[in-house]
């Protein structure tokens, strides 16, 4: 099992890196710190329409299952992993045209061991998790910029929209996460909504 520790929160030690909305579901986990560790993510640059999409990274799984403070959290059996994006911008016209995206998503075996059935047809599970680092810039420099993700007051109801449209389970928003997740295959795409 591969295990993606702290997926989506950057290192305490890195100085100068900006976090506009952390992974995982609705179950936020509140700090005197949280607005601090957010602030340095507002940008009052607009962002172009055409690059305002939601984005999110699928993964299809034997299992996943998300860990918060040694605590599992959630769980899941066969199906699909989405790590989910949001960027400035992002309405809910797009978070509702990419949960249908993802349920449509035919990359599951028939019996011919073709990929033409979706995660319910072929009986699977969802897990959702927020993923801001989806947004990551690093064409100038080698520290990521996340300026075009959206900030967590936006990302989270998108967030929250998608997985609930998908009936997945989720994680803990705003909470430092451990992902663990068995990769079936391997299959992962990128999916992403366009004006």
């Amino acid at each position: 099992m591969r295990t993606l520790a702290s997926i989506g929160s950057p290192p305490a030690s890195s100085p100068g890196t900006t976090m506009p909305h952390s992974v995982c579901e609705s179950r936020r986990t509140p700090s005197a710190s949280t607005e601090d560790r957010y602030a340095s993510s507002s940008s009052t640059a607009a962002i172009p329409a055409e690059y305002a999409r939601v984005r999110a990274l699928v993964q299809r799984v034997s299992e996943a299952s998300v860990t918060v403070d040694g605590s599992e959290v959630s769980r899941i059996g066969p199906g699909l992993l989405v790590l989910l994006g949001i960027a400035r911008g992002d309405t809910e016209a797009d978070a509702d045209r990419l949960a249908a995206k993802l349920l449509a998503l035919r990359v599951f075996e028939d019996p011919d061991g073709k990929m033409n059935l979706n995660v319910q047809d072929a009986g699977g599970e969802l897990l959702c998790v927020s993923q801001f680092t989806l947004y990551g810039d690093t064409r100038k420099g080698n520290r990521p910029s996340f300026v075009d993700a959206a900030p967590p007051e936006d990302a989270e109801p998108l967030y929250e929209r998608v997985r609930e449209a998908l009936n997945a389970q989720g994680g803990m928003f705003g909470a430092r996460m451990a992902v663990a997740l068995t990769n079936d295959g391997p299959v992962t795409l990128l999916l992403e909504t366009w004006p």
